[in-house]
C-alpha cells in the first residue's frame, strides 16, 4: 500500500464492520442527512451543502460531499432529497434517498413528524489506486470496481419550540455488496445503523440562546460514538459553539445567517487521537439557502 493508513481503511470497507455512513461536525444544521423526518419541521424550503476535509495532512484521508433540499407542504406534510458521496483512499461511497415526512400535533406546542425514505447506495475500489508488494499479484486488477444497491431508512422527530429529539435507523435492508464477483460469498454488507439526536434551546434574554444538542450513533460491533456540541446564538444571525466528540476530537464552529436567506458555517476538528501526530486537523464548511416564511425566534435550521 502506498501508505499504512490505506491499508486498514481499505479492510473496514472491505469488512464492513464499522461506521460506513457520512460524519459531520455541524448535524445540527445538517441534521436532515441524518434524519428524514426533520423536512418539513421548518416553514421554509432549505438547500444545504457539507463538505468535510478529514485529518488534513494524511494521504488518502476520508473526504465528504453532501448536499439535500427539503420543504414542507401544506401544514402537516414535508418532503425531501439528498446526495452524498464519500472518499477514504481507493474506496468511494455515494448515495441519494427521497424521503416523505407525516407531521402529527400531539399537543398545542408538540408535533411528532414520521418518515420513510428510499434510494440507492453505490459503493466503489480503484484498483489503480491500489499498490501490492507483489505487482502480478491477481487479487484485484486496476478497474474500478464496486456495486450498486438499493437502500431505506425510517426515522421519527419530536419537536416543539424549544426542544427536539429524533432517532433514525439506515441501511434497513442490509444488502450484502460484491466489489469482484457476485458467483462468490462475501463478508460485506450494508450494516444496521442507528443515528439518535436531540437539544434544546435556553433563551438568555432578548437576544442571545444558549443550544446544546447530542448525536449518538451505533453499528455493532463498534462501540457508539457520542457528538456533545453547545452554540451560543446572538440575535438569530450569528453563532459560536463547541463540542466533543468521543475517542476522536475536540470541535469548535463559527456561523452567520444573512438576512434569514443565505448562511454558512464552518468547523475546525482538533484530533484527540494519535492521528494527531500526523494531521493537522479536521476542516468542515457548511452552506445554505432559506426561503420562505419568517421561522420563529426559537425555530432554527
Amino acid at each position: 500500500m502506498r501508505h499504512p493508513l490505506l491499508l486498514s481503511l481499505v479492510a473496514l470497507v472491505l469488512n464492513a464492520s464499522g461506521q460506513q455512513l457520512p460524519q459531520l461536525t455541524q448535524y445540527q444544521f445538517n441534521d436532515y442527512v441524518f434524519n428524514p423526518a426533520v423536512a418539513g419541521s421548518r416553514p421554509f424550503f432549505e438547500l444545504r451543502s457539507g463538505h468535510r476535509y478529514q485529518w488534513v495532512g494524511i494521504q488518502d484521508a476520508p473526504r465528504t460531499f453532501t448536499f439535500s433540499g427539503t420543504t414542507p407542504i401544506g401544514e402537516k406534510m414535508g418532503v425531501g432529497g439528498y446526495l452524498f458521496t464519500d472518499i477514504v483512499g481507493p474506496s468511494r461511497r455515494t448515495g441519494f434517498q427521497l424521503s416523505y415526512a407525516y407531521h402529527l400535533q400531539l399537543t398545542e406546542d408538540v408535533k411528532l413528524s414520521l418518515s420513510v425514505s428510499a434510494g440507492l447506495l453505490q459503493f466503489l475500489i480503484d484498483g489503480s489506486k491500489i499498490q501490492f508488494h507483489d505487482p502480478n499479484d491477481p487479487v484485484m486488477d486496476d478497474q474500478l470496481r464496486g456495486d450498486l444497491l438499493p437502500d431505506a431508512k425510517f426515522g421519527f422527530y419530536l419537536y416543539g419550540e424549544r426542544f427536539w429529539f429524533g432517532a433514525t435507523a439506515p441501511q434497513l435492508l442490509q444488502n450484502k455488496v460484491y466489489f469482484l464477483d457476485e458467483t462468490k460469498e462475501t463478508l460485506s454488507r450494508m450494516e444496521d445503523h442507528y443515528y439518535a439526536m436531540g437539544g434544546y434551546r435556553f433563551p438568555v434574554g432578548e437576544d442571545w440562546r444558549i443550544e446544546p444538542s447530542v448525536l449518538v450513533k451505533y453499528t455493532s460491533p463498534v462501540p457508539a460514538k457520542i457528538d456533545l456540541n453547545a452554540i451560543v446564538r446572538y440575535r438569530n444571525t450569528f453563532w459560536l459553539g463547541a463540542g466533543y466528540r468521543t475517542n476522536d476530537a475536540y470541535t469548535a464552529m463559527v456561523g452567520y445567517w444573512l438576512k434569514k436567506t443565505f448562511q454558512f458555517g464552518y468547523s475546525y476538528d482538533i484530533i484527540t487521537s494519535n492521528l494527531r501526530n500526523y494531521s493537522t486537523g479536521t476542516h468542515e464548511v457548511m452552506l445554505a439557502i432559506t426561503l420562505g416564511k419568517e421561522p420563529s425566534p426559537a425555530v432554527q435550521p
